[in-house]
């Protein structure tokens, strides 16, 4: 697959005034209180990166890995914790960082883990995209960025076959 069969669907500029109207409502809400930012790896480090340098109060960064794509753009329907290790998050201020809710399969497995297995100060959600047009699960994020149509979404993190992941924007795969 080459860049040329990438269409722009949401551009750099516009990845970053969201961004930058998320993280004021992030310091509205936090204050100056200390916030431990989760982020699923791989797809949400650009957006967890770019999100965290607006953010105004302490923040400790925190990086898990999960999946449920086998290869190219199919999901295997069951989730995987690859790397799930955490500190003690009891009585923080938790912030998870996700690139997209898709089928929602990922998302309600990593929030329903982590509240079952801490009781946190305040625990948020927040993804870049919500797709909810392929939800299998109920799940919703407290604040996202853009909400998107069906098609498969490449760029800004998110990749097919590990690749792409470096655009500046957000783009689809043109059939």
């Amino acid at each position: 697959m080459i860049e040329s069969n990438i269409k722009e669907l949401i551009s750099e500029q516009e990845i970053q005034l969201q961004i930058n109207k998320l993280a004021d409502k992030f310091n509205e809400m936090y204050g100056k209180e200390e916030v431990y930012m989760i982020c699923v790896l791989k797809g949400s480090v650009m957006f967890m990166v770019d999100l965290a340098k607006r953010l105004k109060m302490p923040v400790k960064m925190e990086f898990i890995r999960l999946s449920s794509y086998g290869s190219g753009t199919t999901t295997s329907g069951n989730v995987c914790a690859v790397d799930f290790s955490l500190p003690d998050l009891n009585g923080k201020n938790v912030l998870v960082v996700e690139d997209i809710i898709d089928t929602g399969l990922t998302a309600r497995y990593l929030v329903d883990t982590l509240k079952q297995k801490y009781q946190f100060k305040d625990f948020k959600f927040c993804a870049l995209l919500n797709k909810k047009a392929r939800r299998k699960t109920e799940i919703e994020a407290d604040l996202y960025g853009f909400e998107v149509e069906d098609r498969y979404l490449v760029g800004y993190g998110m990749d097919i076959d590990g690749c792409f992941r470096n655009l500046p924007y957000i783009g689809y795969i043109e059939e």
